[in-house]
């Protein structure tokens, strides 16, 4: 095996989960009055932090006002009422395959702490086979390397054993930075060259290839 650690991004990489979010987004912008944004622009920042995708977003606007938005934007999103995003298909099932096949899965991702316990709740057969994982607001955001840095020396490997798996260029930056392989998947927000210019060093459609890739 040339990798000991599969470390994933969660939206847009295991999680179709970006309609929901920028659905989510739109939903706290209209509830709050402020000055429109386009549902690309939202789109555009997921991976990000919650709260450096405001400040990207609302520059202009003083930090009481985005932490008012912020409130909104997890009420709803994090609310009862609120519906987890689906796994993209296949990605459980190669999840699975790798880590039977002696893979170690862990997660490096913009969502909060309570976020992602809520959605690996949900997807409980995922749940039982990540060893551990970092999220925005328990550490930098993306695309500071800090997660990956944290999670390699957790675990013990050098970051050369590890390889990120996102969708974004965020997720392929941070990876860059530390000297960790980056692998970009389309299935999610950005486009692929802008994933390679950011240092992956190859593209897959979705993780389902995953297991087929990492055999080649």
């Amino acid at each position: 095996m040339k990798y000991k650690v599969l470390i994933f991004d969660w939206d847009g990489t295991l999680a179709d989960s970006a309609a929901m979010i920028v659905g989510a987004m739109q939903r706290a912008i209209t509830a709050l009055k402020l000055p429109p944004r386009s549902d690309e622009s939202i789109r555009e920042l997921i991976g990000l932090g919650l709260n450096e995708a405001l400040g990207q977003l609302y520059p202009e606007i003083e930090l009481p006002h985005l932490y008012e938005l912020l409130s909104s934007y997890r009420a709803q999103w994090l609310s009862e009422g609120a519906g987890e995003a689906p796994l993209f298909e296949g990605s459980l099932e190669a999840i699975q395959s790798l880590h039977e096949s002696g893979y170690q899965i862990a997660i490096a991702t913009g969502k909060s702490r309570k976020g992602l316990d809520r959605s690996l709740r949900h997807h409980a057969d995922l749940r039982q086979l990540v060893l551990t994982s970092r999220t925005a607001d328990e550490t930098a955001s993306k695309p500071n390397p800090l997660m990956l840095t944290e999670l390699v020396t957790e675990l013990g490997i050098k970051a050369q054993d590890a390889i990120m798996i996102g969708d974004t260029e965020y997720d392929m930056a941070m990876a860059r930075a530390i000297g960790m392989p980056g692998l970009g998947v389309t299935c999610g927000v950005h486009a692929p060259q802008r994933m390679l210019d950011a240092g992956a060093g190859a593209l897959l459609e979705s993780v389902r290839h995953l297991p087929n890739w990492l055999k080649s």
